[in-house]
């Protein structure tokens, strides 16, 4: 697909001094990064909206490699001067080598987030409409205290252009909306919270209508009142379809982004070909799903993207790449360069992250644990990637008894090793399923959008965290 008239207008002879000027030290690469995007946001509290704000940021970003060496500086400027500046910062950092700028070539790239209806072009009396219909859905029912919503927007445009002549454009859009409820019941509160967007316009809302939104997030709050403390101790696992990917992007595949495996401090560091799961298991990152949250159609870097298998039948094939990890251990980029704005150097990032379906149908995977937890859904975690340590919080999960479904349970963590829990993987359900939920991966201090998925999975055996002594089997 030929690639749209440039997101941001800037002159090629600008772009081709600004490199040559950072390569002016004697460095063997150099590339610009211009960022500009609009974001909205909208908060509704009270039956109206509380807060409504728009930001325009916009800047550029210059680096510089020079060997093992990195130069960067950036500025909000984007006058001639300013960027000469920058370059010039960046090539001070990053003396060594010898480069020189080449012409610019306007590189294709494919389309993932075709949108029917563009963010800016529609009435922001629209997206208020979206918040009220999560109002009316939810303040009418019994025992409702609050009721919250949210909706944010971004629209992004960026231009890369490197002195190996590439020259590349994009535009991202991304929209959120968010529902939370707060039910009293007896004296007693809960709450609950969900989201759904995506790299999409605002038709996504016409097949995904913010009642269901609505809806779901009363459902979550309400079980809640029904939930019984849960033992605690190693014990067989279900994690559910969809969600919880999120233990898969934190457990294994931070320990698969390729800096941590060029500086020897990933779990995985030096295994590629080597058996690290279970044969059940394939995860790939996969940026080239249309309209999903972590889609793009370039990385931060201007390099293709395309779909990264990561783990074959329970062999470690590769890890993911930006250009300087790609360098330090001699293999090809895989487009996961990343950055959350031009203030950022691109580092390794997942994008959608997801183990691919087996055989088994779910009710066979439950019906196939006498005692144990079923993990539906999950609020995030923690992960230490030297070790492979991680610790989840389980928003939603229910006790299995004689293989089915009982109880709701509150106060369940799941803790474990990444590794040695894909290890433990024994059944693979069927019934692929990616997350609608709107993921946020943070990593040194740098946060960009993601998404994860998977079927369901029986793990043999996975330390539950809960409020009281128990055994399951």
């Amino acid at each position: 697909m030929s690639q749209d008239p440039p997101a941001i207008d800037m002159d090629e002879g600008l772009l081709a001094r600004l490199i040559s000027r950072a390569l002016g030290r004697g460095g063997d690469y150099a590339d610009v990064f211009v960022e500009r995007e609009h974001s909205l946001v909208l908060r509704w509290e009270e039956g109206r909206v509380k807060e409504a704000r728009r930001q325009v940021v916009r800047g550029a970003g210059i680096r510089v490699l020079a060997g093992n060496q990195t130069g960067y500086a950036y500025t909000e400027e984007l006058d001639e001067p300013a960027l000469l500046a920058v370059a010039d910062t960046a090539a001070h950092i990053a003396r060594g080598g010898s480069g020189e700028s080449a012409d610019f070539t306007e590189n294709e790239r494919p389309e993932h987030y075709a949108v029917e209806r563009p963010l800016g072009e529609v009435a922001l009396a629209d997206k208020v409409a979206l918040l009220a219909r999560i109002h009316e859905t939810a303040a009418g029912e019994r025992g409702v205290e609050k009721v919250q919503a949210s909706y944010a927007e971004s629209q992004r445009e960026i231009l890369i252009a490197n002195s190996e002549g590439a020259l590349l454009c994009d535009r991202q859009p991304l929209v959120r909306l968010n529902a939370s409820v707060v039910f009293q019941k007896n004296g007693r509160r809960e709450s609950a919270q969900l989201s759904d967007g995506g790299r999409v316009g605002l038709e996504f809302f016409d097949t995904h209508p913010v009642e269901e939104l609505a809806r779901e997030v009363l459902r979550m709050a309400a079980l809640r009142f029904e939930a019984i403390e849960m033992e605690a101790g190693p014990m067989p696992v279900v994690l559910g379809a969809a969600t919880s990917g999120v233990l898969l992007h934190e457990a294994v595949g931070h320990g698969l982004e390729a800096d941590f495996n060029a500086r020897g401090t990933s779990k995985f560091t030096g295994r590629v070909g080597e058996k690290v799961a279970s044969e059940l298991c394939t995860i790939v990152d996969d940026p080239s799903i249309p309209g999903d949250r972590g889609a793009i159609n370039i990385d931060d870097e201007g390099s293709a993207v395309g779909r990264s298998v990561l783990i074959e039948d329970g062999v470690l094939r590769g890890y993911l790449h930006d250009r300087i990890s790609a360098r330090q251990l001699g293999t090809e980029l895989t487009g996961n360069g990343r950055r959350e704005s031009y203030r950022h150097h691109p580092q390794p990032r997942m994008t959608c992250t997801y183990l691919l379906p087996g055989d088994s149908a779910p009710e066979e995977i439950i019906g196939s644990v006498r005692r144990g937890f079923y993990a539906k859904n999950f609020s995030g975690g923690q992960v230490d990637i030297a070790r492979g340590d991680f610790v989840f919080n389980v928003t939603e999960g229910y006790r299995i008894e004689d293989g089915r479904v009982t109880a709701p349970v509150k106060g369940a963590t799941l803790i474990g090793n990444g590794p040695d829990i894909m290890g433990k993987v024994s059944m693979v359900g069927n019934d692929f399923e990616l997350s609608r939920g709107t993921w946020t991966c943070g990593k040194r201090g740098q946060y960009v959008p993601v998404n994860v998925g998977q079927p369901h999975v029986k793990i043999s055996e996975i330390t539950v965290g809960g409020t009281r002594a128990g055994a399951a089997s």
